[in-house]
């Protein structure tokens, strides 16, 4: 199977995902401020899962815009990520509607987790796919950042139970993280689009 099935597939998954979230938004009950203060905390959450289900679309179409070869191990390392993302919506909301309390707040952040451990499987799976000296792994070397993710989640889980917002304040410190680009990946990206093709060495972490 060509890698552009497996990306357009993917990109159907998210966009539904975002498509679910916002139709389990509820308008406020008024047409005040304080009505719409009464849905802050749905706002909030739609927002944040919003980023990641973003972050996790941008990366997951630059992972595979570096990648040609596809074959079963792929497929299911695909769909397990996509199995996590999917529960997305459904822990948004819980947590939302609970207005993030302690164990809605901690199960959001162990599906956080599992999705990036889904991740970094796939991105191991496609390396082991395609060879050691696919660009995919000139790219994105020993994934330092993935790996500092998963204990930065792992903390954030273990906050929670002091006190929500220190859980949440993780989360949002690790989509921060991601949102930057990396231009280790970008600049590989260039070398298609016919931009200088400056040595990776001195970035890959």
């Amino acid at each position: 199977m060509r890698a552009g099935r497996v990306e357009a597939f993917s990109d159907g998954v998210i966009a539904i995902l975002i498509t679910v979230m916002v139709l389990e938004l509820h308008r406020p009950d008024g047409a005040t401020w304080a009505a719409l203060g009464h849905v802050a905390a749905v706002l909030l959450a739609y927002l944040l899962s919003f980023v990641y289900l973003g972050i996790y679309w941008n990366n997951h179409h630059h992972m595979f815009r570096l990648v040609t070869l596809v074959r079963g191990g792929v497929l299911w390392a695909n769909l397990h990520l996509l199995f996590w993302l999917s529960l997305v919506p459904f822990v948004t909301g819980w947590m939302s509607e609970e207005r993030f309390a302690t164990v809605p707040t901690a199960v959001y952040g162990i599906v956080l987790l599992l999705a990036a451990s889904a991740f970094s499987i796939l991105r191991s799976t496609l390396i082991r796919v395609q060879g050691p000296s696919s660009r995919l792994k000139t790219a994105t070397g020993r994934d330092l950042k993935g790996k500092v993710s998963l204990v930065l989640y792992c903390t954030g889980i273990a906050l929670t139970f002091v006190d929500p917002r220190l859980g949440l304040a993780l989360y949002v410190v690790v989509a921060v993280v991601w949102v930057l680009p990396d231009t280790r990946v970008e600049r590989e990206l260039a070398r298609d689009d016919g931009g200088p093709a400056e040595s990776a060495d001195s970035e890959i972490v």
